[in-house]
């Protein structure tokens, strides 16, 4: 049973010189075994001792952060750590990440200064082109006006037309002419020209062009032209000098953010250590599991040897009442049953752990409920891709559907084997029968005898060797017999598992000594469980050992409004009304066992731990008298608190043995909906869309199928069964004797620590550790 229980912990103190304190630190992050408490509850993250090189680290994070954001805008992604890459020293970095920040900004403050240049030369360009256009064409325009004119007046310059003095003479006003030119942005242009001619009061002439290909100027555009290529030149020479700088920091990238992120973490640990200015020692303290005492003193003499301190660190262990963390050894397989676990609540410390049992029973359970072994490979694959790439997808970020399905990846491994097991007991490949394990034990009497009825089939062999007999599925009396085995079976299932929860609360009651829980709790729930749902289990195992047709039905509800009535036909085994009468009998003096005698044993125990305390020992040191004197535990007992408690507890037992036996029902249920629906997709549209003999109605025939079968039994059916299972093991099992009011054990560990969110998260299991 030690795999039941977490590992040893104890209470340590180190007491670390201060100039090896960041490198005692930070080797215990490595090693990941030790959990500090923060001795600095009371002082402000401003107040403490390490707040400035905090403050640092912060804005060396801000710094990494503009350069991640400028390498996304430029497209280069940072480089894998190398293992052989040496971490720089944290002043030596801050140097470094400082003038590559000034270097990146003052290249890009110069490019946006060329590059405002350019567009303004540019647009300059532009607008020579496009005016020398408008110039052009009014010179053309001018030259055929002078040409008509001199048609006109035949070359001499006279016309027909009254000369000007002659004309009416009328007052005019000297205006001046004038132009501008420039570029609009076409979507523009409209609002534009609506603004020139209401602030022109139409007094405008207003020409545009679209710009579209440049076209070269013959008089101003070389000059122009030349600067622009110039200014093209050293903005391409910026970019690549941009673009080489960038590639040098995201080749380092992934190297300084995480040695920035245990730095930070160095930081924030330290700060959580007391310090003494006197002896130029910081105290720290902190849980730790027995077996790494040897590692964690090796860890620090080797900081103290590479940190040349003439004064070696100290480790000693401090005995206290508190109670210890919690702290199950996992590796990749079991964690994620033991997060299922977790998950209820922590287990308190040297507590026994379901978790063990869950490794079993959580997938067998699932499998019950999601027996088939065609959905059971399908699931199996699933899972088997998740972990041939399981180094891929560990160093990616997921979505979170998808981190869960990752994570789960050999729970969905075990559920997916046990579905297939229990889908071979049922004998369903996607509600279809085989006969793998040999011919049916049963045969047609005469040709006559169809597959729909059982009519005329009779018995040619002893049993089918394994499973449920392939000739069950399809006759009429398949529902009735599959309904009468899963029930049973689920009863049966339930109640083994209910004894084993209340097995494990007597190896708690063992373990931590309660000899109470033991004889007043232990003991009058297995009789009590036993007598009436376990006799239960023993008939249903008689029944179909014997094949009697006895109604356990009626069994069961007699036994308890008429015990000493005779059974009649469903007298199952020689002495049973004498057996139901002493289990009764058992059953009723259970109850009041669990009831009266612990409260009383209860107070009787409070009574004798404080009889003699008020008496004190004779020292010459009176406060070492006073001391001797003072009760260790002030607190009073509260009969009526402590009886009403055992009055719910002992309800809440009873009841709970008719509803937890019930609700195991739901094994059954899922079952039978899980075989029904996989049928009626079978019939209803695989082999229905056969039957129309139609390539194309069959081919829309199985993509409904496959859909169905994905989303409907892969998908829903298994969360739905998931969670199911996980309510079983909650409720009707954990319940009979886990309490889970625990807390975790939160190493130091740098292994945590990939990015940001990681970061946070750490700080945040620090602070935790803390309280």
């Amino acid at each position: 049973m030690d795999l039941l229980r977490s590992e040893p912990m104890q209470l340590v103190q180190l007491i670390i010189p201060i100039e090896a304190a960041h490198r005692s630190i930070s080797y215990l992050g490595d090693l990941g075994l030790f959990q500090f408490k923060d001795l600095n509850a009371d002082k402000s993250p401003f107040q403490r001792t390490y707040a400035a090189q905090i403050k640092r680290c912060g804005e060396m994070a801000r710094r990494l952060r503009l350069f991640k954001e400028q390498m996304m805008k430029a497209g280069v992604s940072p480089s894998p750590r190398s293992r052989r890459d040496r971490d720089d020293d944290l002043e030596n970095l801050e140097v470094k990440l400082q003038e590559l920040e000034a270097e990146l900004l003052e290249i890009n403050a110069n490019n946006e200064k060329l590059q405002h240049t350019y567009n303004e030369l540019l647009e300059y360009k532009l607008v020579l082109e496009k005016v020398g256009e408008f110039f052009s064409s009014a010179k053309s325009n001018a030259v055929a006006h002078q040409r008509e004119f001199d048609v006109h007046t035949n070359g001499d310059g006279y016309l027909d037309s009254p000369l000007l003095l002659e004309q009416e003479e009328t007052p005019t006003k000297q205006v001046k002419l004038g132009f501008i030119c420039g570029l609009v942005p076409r979507e523009k242009s409209i609002p534009f020209e609506r603004i020139l001619f209401r602030a022109t009061r139409g007094n405008v002439f207003l020409k545009q062009s679209v710009v579209q290909h440049p076209v070269l100027d013959p008089l101003s555009g070389e000059k122009v032209s030349g600067r622009l290529s110039e200014l093209k030149t050293t903005i391409d020479a910026g970019l690549i000098h941009r673009s080489t700088l960038l590639q040098t920091i995201g080749y380092h990238y992934e190297r300084w953010s995480l040695q920035l992120m245990k730095e930070k973490s160095i930081y924030h640990t330290l700060n959580m250590l007391s310090i003494n200015v006197t002896t130029k020692c910081l105290l720290a303290e902190g849980w730790c599991p027995v077996f790494a005492t040897s590692q964690i003193h090796k860890v620090l003499q080797r900081a103290t040897m590479d940190c040349n301190s003439q004064v070696g660190a100290i480790f000693q262990v401090l005995q206290t009442k508190e109670s210890p963390p919690t702290y199950f050894c996992t590796n990749k397989f079991t964690s994620s049953f033991q997060e299922i676990v977790d998950a209820y609540g922590v287990a308190k410390y040297q507590e026994a752990n379901p978790g063990v049992y869950t490794i079993v029973t959580f997938p067998f359970l699932f499998a019950v409920m999601f027996g088939d072994w065609g959905h059971g490979i399908c699931l199996l694959l699933a899972a088997l891709y998740f972990i041939i790439k399981e180094k891929k997808f560990s160093s990616q970020k997921l979505g979170d559907i998808m981190e869960m399905a990752f994570g789960g990846r050999y729970v969905v491994t075990m559920m997916a084997l046990f579905s297939i097991y229990t889908g071979l007991i049922y004998n369903e490949f996607f509600s279809v029968p085989f006969e793998l394990f040999g011919p049916s034990a049963y045969g047609c009497r005469d040709p006559s005898c169809r597959d729909a009825s059982t009519t005329g089939l009779i018995k040619v062999r002893a049993t089918y060797p394994f499973g449920v007999d392939p000739k069950w599925h399809g006759t009429r009396s398949e529902l009735p017999f599959l309904n009468s085995l899963k029930m049973k079976m689920s009863i049966l299932l339930g109640v083994s598992q209910m004894n084993l929860g209340i097995i494990m609360s007597y190896y708690n009651a063992k373990y931590f000594e309660n000899n109470i829980n033991i004889w007043y709790q232990f003991v009058p729930q297995m009789i009590f469980l036993n007598s009436l749902f376990g006799y239960l289990a023993l008939l249903i195992i008689i029944k179909w050992y014997t094949g009697s047709q006895a109604d356990l039905y009626h069994v069961m509800i007699y036994m308890f409004l008429s015990p000493t009535d005779d059974l009649g036909e469903n007298q199952l085994f020689v002495g049973q009304k004498f057996l139901q009468l002493v289990l009764l009998l058992l059953a009723l003096v259970a109850v009041p066992w669990m009831l009266l005698p612990k409260p009383f044993l209860l107070k009787k125990q409070h009574q004798e731990r404080h009889q003699g305390q008020s008496y004190s020992l004779i020292t010459d040191d009176p406060l070492e008298s006073a001391s001797h004197s003072t009760p260790r535990d002030h607190e009073e007992f509260e009969f009526s608190e402590v009886f009403v408690h055992q009055l719910i507890h002992t309800i809440e037992f009873v009841l709970g043995a008719v509803s937890n036996t019930a609700s195991y029902l739901r094994l059954w249920a899922l079952s039978l909906a899980h075989s029904e629906l996989s049928s009626v997709f079978y019939d209803k549209v695989l082999l229905l869309s056969w039957g129309f003999n139609n390539t194309i109605i069959l081919i829309v025939g199985i993509i409904v199928f496959i859909c169905a079968t994905v989303g409907v039994l892969l998908l829903m059916e298994t969360l739905s069964a998931f969670l199911h299972a996980l309510r079983l093991h909650w409720v009707e099992f954990q319940n009979k004797f886990y309490e889970g009011d625990g807390y975790r054990f939160s190493p130091f560990i740098f292994t945590l620590l990939t990015d940001e969110d990681d970061l946070r998260h750490c700080e945040c299991m620090l602070a935790q550790s803390s309280v």
